[in-house]
Formats: structure tokens, C-alpha cells, sequence
């Protein structure tokens, strides 16, 4: 049976991966402390839920607009004007069944065969995979060494005749760094020097920290909506915690939205009326709920990085947004899939290794779940790695023993 080059090729994503891997331990009685995850923990918000409720008490689940019932499209623009500053109407906006349909249909709408797509790094998982997807090349442009915010003349230098999009992600997953406004605003004079557009992924943008405030492109185009480069995505899946719900969303030009649509309508029909109707109630009225969930994340942020800073020879770098923070192991070990899979072993650790995004020697660490849960993940992983620690270590009601080395730097 002869199988694509594309399905021959396509990754598995990491964090998929080590959640299988994960829960087969726990199935096995293994007490395993899961800091790879990438959604809240606790509920969706009551609104969303009663909404969904009353869809299903109705059985009014049937196909609706591949763009997004109505009033959906509406209250995203109304959301995207409050939170941007600029006018939107709803012929800007697309709904979809998460944002990786959204980015899919954005790649597939500006991206020809051949293309290139800048990619900056650190970058989520699944955007170089997606760019070979459409049949367009990566280009990957590291931050420098020992940083996590590329430099816009790095960029810049990477951009050739054959560029014609730039992958945006501020702020950004795996690092938790906030882009600053001057690269923000570089990103978009480049975009409008060499027609190119920019994806901005912006799902986090609600969950920042320390009153820092995310400067996104969208709102540093100065031109009509009609010619703006920008293709802002964003969604409910981690302001509201409604992963399970796959709802995201683009705003952009209407030229853009319309081949989107047409994109999406083939490969998708539209997104679920149950899951749109709980969106419309979150947007409508759960905005306290953002809130709530950003002042729990900054301070499991500070529980987090505060348990991890006796390990010495560790780097961590303090997120300001997101609920992920990508500390720098390598005086540990430069091989991240090895020491993630070190501390999975021994410590009973989840980590996603930083290799995967393009950060090799770091391990992406998620302070999404409990607070309970960090505090022991963290002094798992001190165990673990430092060697004038005890031989032996209690947790999950046994005694562990350290039974090999940390992977070699």
C-alpha cells in the first residue's frame, strides 16, 4: 500500500505524543504529573454551557453558513473592534472549528506551491507542517542565542522573491515572550514594502501578566481594511478554556476572508452550531471569566518559575503571557527529546521537548494545571537533575530511585 510523500512525511505533534505516552502510565497505577498540557484546567464558562444546552434542547443541530452563523460574525467583530481599536465588520470574519482550521485555511488561501513562509523561532508545533501542507518551504529564523525574540533585520535578511507570508505568534507558544511594538510594527512596514502577508496567531492575547499588553499588528495598520496585510487569528479554545469546543476565527480583508470561505467550505462545510452558539453566549457576556482565568495563571506562573529557581545551572526566562514557559536545560542536557524522556522515567515528569519547537536544549513547560501539580512537578525535576540531591525520592506513595544518568550535554 503506497502512502502519500505527504503522509510519509507529516510529524506527529510532540505533545500528542507524550499525552499518549502520559496517560498509558497513568492507566498503569504510575503517579504522573502532566506540566505538557495546552488548555486550562476547571470548566468552560456557565453561559457557554448553558447556551449549548438550549441548541441541543431545541435539536437545532444542523448545517450552518461556512463562514459562521450571523450573530457569531457579528459579536467577533464587535469583540475585535473592543480589543483592538479599529473598525470591523462581520464581511471580516471567518468562524471555523478551531484556530488550526483557520491557519490551514489562511495558508491554503495566500501560500502557492513553492512559496515561502517565514517562520520565526521559537514557533508552535504544527506551523512548519502546515507551511509543507500547502506545498509552500519554511523558513525558519531563530531568536539569537539564548533569546526568545527573533530580531526584525533577522527577518528582514530572510525575506526573498520567493517569500510571500510571515508566521506571527505574540504571545508566543512555547516561550510565553511578548513581541515588543518595534518588531510589531518593522513586521508590518516589511509586509507592505514586499506584499507579503502576515499571519498573526493571537490566541493568547488576553492572557498576559504584570500589566505588560501585547501590541499586535492588526492594530498598526494604518490603511483601510480592504488592503491590510494582516490575518488575525484567535479563538475561545484558551481565553475561556473551550478547547473541546473548536471554535477560532480570522479577521481580515474581505478579498482574503472570501478565498478562506471558499477553502473552508470544501474541506469542512462549517463549524459546529453547538460550539458556535456557546461562543456567541462567552463573547456576549463571560468576559469576567478572561479575567479570573489570567490573574490564576500569573500566579501559578510565579509558583512555578519560583519552585524551579533553586535548580542551579537552570534558565528561566519569566513568560509574560500564555500559560507556557520554555526554561534553557542545556547545561543539564543540549538533547531536549532525551531529557524529556529522562524526566518521564524517573521523575514521572510531562515536558514537551523544545526541539520540536525550534529551541533546542529547552523544554516547554505548561503551568495551566494545578497549583498543587507545579509545586510537585518542579521538585520532581529538581530530583532528578541535580546531582547533589538524594539518590532516592518519594512520590506517589513509593520510593524512586534514580537507576541512570541525565542524558549527557
Amino acid at each position: 500500500m503506497r502512502l502519500s510523500r505527504l503522509a510519509a512525511t507529516l510529524k506527529e505533534p510532540a505533545t500528542l505524543r507524550l499525552n499518549a505516552e502520559a496517560a498509558r502510565l497513568k492507566a498503569a497505577g504510575e503517579a504522573v504529573i502532566h506540566l505538557g498540557g495546552g488548555e486550562p484546567a476547571g470548566p468552560a464558562p456557565a453561559a457557554a454551557l448553558e447556551a449549548a444546552r438550549k441548541v441541543l434542547e431545541r435539536g437545532e443541530v444542523k448545517y450552518t453558513a461556512t463562514p459562521g452563523i450571523p450573530a457569531l460574525r457579528q459579536a467577533v467583530a464587535r469583540w475585535t473592534e473592543r480589543q483592538y481599536g479599529r473598525p470591523v465588520e462581520a464581511r471580516n470574519v471567518l468562524v471555523s472549528a478551531g484556530a488550526k482550521p483557520v491557519l490551514m485555511a489562511a495558508l491554503a488561501s495566500v501560500v502557492d506551491p513553492g512559496d515561502e513562509v517565514i517562520v520565526p523561532a521559537p514557533y508552535w508545533v504544527s506551523y512548519p507542517e502546515m507551511v509543507r501542507m500547502v506545498g509552500g518551504s519554511p523558513v525558519i529564523v531563530p531568536a539569537p542565542e539564548g533569546e526568545v525574540i527573533p530580531r526584525i533585520e533577522d527577518l528582514r535578511g530572510a525575506v526573498t522573491d520567493r517569500t510571500r507570508a510571515i508566521l506571527y505568534n505574540s504571545p508566543n507558544n512555547p516561550s510565553g515572550a511578548i513581541y515588543p511594538r518595534d518588531l510589531a510594527a518593522g513586521l508590518v512596514d516589511l509586509c507592505r514594502e514586499r506584499d507579503l502577508f502576515l499571519i498573526s496567531d493571537e490566541i493568547y492575547r488576553c492572557l498576559v501578566f504584570d500589566g505588560v499588553q501585547a501590541v499586535s499588528p492588526f492594530t498598526l495598520w494604518d490603511g483601510a481594511m480592504d488592503d491590510c496585510p494582516v490575518i488575525l487569528v484567535d479563538g475561545v479554545s484558551k481565553m475561556f478554556g473551550m478547547t473541546g469546543f473548536r471554535i477560532g476565527w480570522a479577521v481580515a480583508s474581505p478579498a482574503v476572508i472570501d478565498a478562506m470561505n471558499r477553502y473552508t467550505g470544501q474541506v469542512l462545510s462549517c463549524a459546529s452550531p453547538l460550539s458556535q452558539a456557546a461562543t456567541l453566549a462567552a463573547l456576549e457576556t463571560e468576559e469576567a471569566f478572561i479575567e479570573n482565568l489570567r490573574i490564576a495563571l500569573q500566579r501559578r506562573r510565579d509558583i512555578l518559575v519560583g519552585s524551579l529557581s533553586g535548580l542551579t545551572g537552570l534558565r528561566v526566562p519569566v513568560p509574560q503571557g500564555t500559560f507556557y514557559c520554555l526554561p534553557d536545560f542545556s547545561a543539564f542536557c543540549r538533547d531536549s527529546a532525551a531529557l524529556s524522556e529522562y524526566l518521564l522515567e524517573q521523575a514521572r515528569v510531562v515536558t514537551v521537548p523544545g526541539v520540536d519547537f525550534g529551541a533546542e536544549g529547552r523544554l516547554r513547560i505548561s503551568f495551566c494545571g494545578t497549583e498543587e501539580d507545579l509545586v510537585e512537578g518542579a521538585r520532581r525535576i529538581r530530583w532528578a537533575l541535580d546531582p547533589a540531591a538524594p539518590e532516592t525520592c518519594e512520590f506517589g506513595g513509593k520510593v524512586h530511585r534514580r537507576d541512570r544518568p541525565v542524558p549527557g550535554p
